[in-house]
């Protein structure tokens, strides 16, 4: 769950709501249409997400193939509708009982003060330093409006080095070689 809320940025809602038939391993992808919320009113609820646009299929990284299929072999729930992420006690996820264990793993990690949503944090970023569009970073993301694909996209614009180091590549590819053949001295 952490991996895949890391390098695809989905909420803890919509990974304690996937099943098995969520998740397509060849295609590497992981289908979001219903997302898992809780309040002090309605309790633990399973609904829709909050616009169209967060119904989406993600892929994910090629490196977490093998490591998915080995959670979804002993861990998750069985049959198709099978819930992917359950509690330590087979129930439904929930922010406490996740708690018990991310907590001590955090400890374990020598981390303090990483909270679950920086993951979705982390795997926006990684996306947007991948290249990825203000679209896609909104389909990826889940969101209707670029504000929050914006966020990622500004963290990103320490990449102009890059960008004039690609484009000095470019030149230099094109460019004949001082002294070259034909006599100029290649400006």
């Amino acid at each position: 769950m952490v991996l895949l809320a890391a390098f695809t940025g989905l909420r803890f809602g919509e990974l304690a709501a996937l099943q098995r038939h969520d998740v397509d391993l060849e295609r590497r992808t992981i289908s979001v249409r219903r997302s898992q919320a809780e309040t002090r009113t309605q309790g633990l609820t399973i609904k829709t997400p909050k616009s169209s646009a967060g119904i989406r299929t993600v892929a994910f990284p090629a490196s977490l193939v093998e490591e998915l299929a080995d959670h979804l072999s002993h861990y998750a729930e069985a049959g198709r509708s099978g819930l992917v992420f359950v509690g330590e006690r087979g129930g439904r996820l929930r922010r406490n009982n996740f708690r018990r264990a991310w907590l001590p793993a955090l400890r374990t990690a020598g981390l303090s003060d990483v909270h679950f949503p920086d993951l979705r944090h982390t795997g926006n970023t990684l996306a947007a330093t991948g290249g990825a569009t203000t679209r896609e970073l909104m389909h990826r993301m889940g969101h209707s409006s670029v504000r929050a694909a914006l966020i990622y996209q500004h963290l990103v614009n320490g990449r102009d080095q890059a960008i004039a180091d690609h484009v000095d590549e470019q030149i230099r590819r094109a460019k004949p070689s001082r002294g070259g053949s034909d006599g100029s001295s290649g400006t």
